[in-house]
């Protein structure tokens, strides 16, 4: 009986000594919505359903990233959005989220608010997209004069930023202004264009007047992954939501001017091109350049593969037209020479046979 009781003592002392050495492990809880913290140490209370970008989607959007590093020529382009043309309206409205539809800039700040996604300091002379040069969510609603309500600090939590959606100056951005980059990847015979960063430009009313502001810049490689899913109604005459932000993009569904080449003086074409004409012009030139140069590589196919039926008629006629100009004379005298055939006399009546029958 000693022996039992001395073996169920060692058993209760081992078991003790190993609860000891591994305690359990629980693994957190991750909170899908209320109070979030973002990169600078600030939260905002949010609960506007954007998804998280899971592992799948984070998969998904690595093989759809265009590398340009692999690219054997290459040109920076920046284009201007209009939102109040009739063919980039998607992207401005609606101005206000209704019906679960939401435009650009109000999902893009509601991210940003969020912390899933990190913005940059605009620069007039020219963008960097270094940690050093991020622009803290605090900082963007000071400097643009968005109202907010400041909760503070308490145990040890950091200070936290409530916005209310009437608040959020979706109104105000008018205008975007895109960068792409055309490239042409030789190891894979691709001619193509990609989407680099958007900056939203802002027309605030102030006491002189209203001023174009840009916000600031945000890569579009950060942003894909959760406009992909943002469908969009692109047209007024058909009223299905069949497109996202992603492919308006990505389909180059815009319509927009070029502002400015990437180039070694760092010049936009308003500071080389003082008159309208002259910007036109220089727009002009630049669309023929990129095309020009898609052209150049490929084999065009013969001239006279190309040519419609019509334009292959009007070409024959023409050559029968010349050749047939010498002989011309030859024709009309022929045609002089030539009498119409004499008629054959009506043959003579001939007498009434008789009849050899009997009468």
């Amino acid at each position: 009986m000693k022996r039992f009781l001395y073996t169920g003592f060692i058993l209760l002392a081992l078991g003790a000594a190993v609860s000891a050495q591994n305690p359990e492990q629980r693994t957190p809880r991750i909170s899908r919505g209320g109070d979030r913290q973002n990169r600078g140490g600030q939260q905002t209370e949010v609960n506007n359903g954007l998804p998280e970008l899971t592992v799948r989607a984070q998969i998904m959007n690595e093989q759809l990233t265009q590398h340009v590093g692999n690219a054997r020529w290459m040109r920076v382009i920046y284009r201007e959005i209009d939102l109040t043309k009739e063919r980039n309206a998607p992207l401005y409205y609606p101005v206000q989220e209704a019906n679960g539809m939401k435009n650009l800039f109000t999902a893009m700040f509601q991210l940003v608010s969020e912390g899933k996604i990190q913005v940059y300091k605009y620069l007039p002379d020219q963008e960097s997209f270094e940690d050093d040069n991020l622009l803290l969510f605090k900082d963007m609603l000071d400097n643009f004069s968005i109202f907010y309500e400041e909760v503070p600090a308490r145990g040890g939590n950091p200070a936290r930023y409530v916005i209310n959606a009437s608040d959020v100056p979706s109104q105000e951005v008018r205008a975007y202004i895109v960068k792409e980059a055309w490239y042409f990847d030789q190891n894979n015979s691709i001619y193509d264009v990609n989407t680099l960063a958007v900056c939203p430009i802002a027309f605030i009313i102030s006491d002189i007047g209203e001023q174009r502001t840009p916000m600031f810049w945000v890569k579009y490689e950060d942003l894909r992954p959760y406009v992909k899913n943002n469908y969009i109604m692109t047209s007024n005459m058909n009223n299905a939501k069949t497109f996202t932000v992603d492919d308006y993009f990505r389909r180059r569904m815009f319509d927009g001017e070029i502002v400015k080449t990437e180039n070694l003086m760092n010049l936009a074409l308003l500071q080389y091109c003082p008159t309208p004409d002259s910007m036109l012009a220089e727009q002009q030139r630049i669309e023929n350049q990129l095309k020009s140069f898609n052209d150049s590589l490929w084999i065009q196919p013969d001239t006279t593969v190309i040519l419609s039926k019509k334009e292959a008629k009007k070409a024959a006629r023409a050559s029968k037209k010349e050749s047939g100009v010498t002989t011309d004379n030859n024709k009309g005298a022929a045609k002089k020479e030539k009498t119409p055939a004499p008629q054959k006399e009506k043959a003579a009546k001939s007498a009434p046979a008789r009849s050899i029958r009997r009468r």
